[in-house]
């Protein structure tokens, strides 16, 4: 609890801190001084971040659902403007003395072309000694002039940055393609498709038209089966029951099927699971199916589950198995991957990462994850991890497009 509270310290006083930075280079630095644009510019950057506190909160602390929807849009968008605009500024920080330098050799270079030259006259008295040009003040108007082109340049590029990232989720994912070879497909079973999609989050933001979205998606590919692994949801089936509706419509030839993630151990884990069953999608708990004669499909529960007594299994799921059969794991993080090594799972398939999400959290991603995005191979078991078709927070992405991927299976017996 101490230690809880010591980070939450730190990390209100860092936020406390970036906001103030905020204020100062775009609001104190470029407004007058009493101003009506200052004093909206305070009230700004006082009222945003209590929005984001209150999104990050509300649905934790079971606030009505239209308050959660109310507090979402600017609560997490500013969280996302709050990140760019501030690596902006500090980039920013760096062409501020250039361009101030400039401006004042510009200047003074100005004042010295305005001196007047001295012309002899014959027979006349000497004339008298120009007195010295006196160094020239600084130019408040100068530095106001600075502050408004570094300003107005990092809330621009902040701005456009999260523009483009939100359209990119509000459009949709886009469907991208993967072919996995398998040693022991059957090769009968040579081109199985599979429809991975990952991290929808239905939430305050993303709702029924979203999920319709990544339907219509998935069944335009015409997939042989579909896997939805994890993060289904950021509510209660009280809330957001309508929005994943149109998950019933999901088209395969055998069938979908869906795995818990961390989230819905957040939402209510046994009653998103009973839901989804009514919609037509199969729940794996640490169970597994034999998909025709070409493999078995397994799925565990979210490792978040084990405060519930919930989490993977991985004796249940793939124990007394034929071993000469290919299999292929649904579970939501990777970083069970070292597990399904061991238990001789041929391929493992994830999402949680987002990929990131929001550069430069690709990096911290990374730290947490032993893959980010992509297919990458663990001794014998090869681990796809799909950046997910939604987002979580803010409706935004830069550097990690959201997608939905169609696995191609290949038989090397093919």
């Amino acid at each position: 609890m101490v230690a809880f509270l010591l980070v939450l310290v730190v990390v209100l006083a860092v936020l406390g801190g970036v906001h103030w930075y905020v204020w100062r280079r775009l609001v104190r630095d470029v407004t007058v001084a009493g101003g009506l644009p200052r004093r909206l510019g305070t009230v700004a950057v006082v009222a945003l971040p209590l929005f984001s506190l209150a999104a990050l909160a509300s649905s934790r602390a079971g606030a009505p659902f239209w308050f959660q929807q109310v507090v979402a849009w600017p609560g997490f968008l500013w969280l996302a403007l709050l990140l760019y605009v501030t690596l902006a500024l500090v980039v920013g920080e760096a062409v501020r003395p250039v361009l101030r330098a400039r401006l004042e050799r510009r200047a003074k270079a100005a004042v010295a072309a305005e001196v007047p030259v001295p012309v002899s006259v014959p027979d006349a008295p000497p004339a008298e000694a120009a007195p010295p040009v006196a160094e020239a003040p600084v130019d408040v108007s100068r530095r106001l002039f600075v502050s408004r082109v570094v300003g107005g340049s990092a809330a621009a590029v902040a701005v456009g940055t999260v523009g483009y990232g939100a359209y990119g989720v509000l459009r949709g994912p886009r469907v991208k393609r993967v072919t996995v070879p398998l040693a022991k497909l059957a090769r009968a079973e040579h081109g199985y498709r599979i429809a991975v999609v990952s991290d929808i989050h239905l939430g305050p933001i993303l709702g029924r038209a979203h999920s319709q979205r990544i339907v219509d998606a998935i069944n335009s590919t015409q997939p042989d089966l579909i896997a939805i692994v994890g993060d289904l949801v950021d509510g209660t089936v009280e809330n957001l029951g309508p929005a994943a509706e149109p998950l019933a419509r999901l088209r395969a030839r055998h069938g979908s099927f869906f795995v818990t993630g961390n989230h819905e151990y957040f939402s209510g884990a046994d009653a998103w699971v009973d839901h989804v069953r009514e919609l037509g999608l199969r729940p794996l708990r640490n169970e597994r199916v034999e998909i025709a004669a070409g493999f078995d499909l397994a799925g565990v529960d979210d490792v978040a589950g084990e405060s519930e007594g919930q989490g993977p299994d991985f004796g249940r799921a793939l124990g007394d198995r034929d071993r000469a059969r290919a299999a292929v794991l649904l579970a939501h993080q990777p970083i069970v991957i070292h597990d399904a090594v061991r238990n001789g799972v041929d391929l493992q398939l994830s999402g949680h990462t987002h990929g990131g999400q929001l550069w430069p959290g690709n990096y911290l991603a990374e730290l947490a994850n032993p893959t980010v995005a992509g297919l990458e191979k663990y001794g014998d078991t090869q681990l796809y991890v799909s950046r997910g078709a939604g987002a979580w927070g803010p409706p935004v992405r830069v550097g990690a497009p959201s997608d939905i991927t169609i696995v191609e299976l290949a038989s090397k017996q093919a």
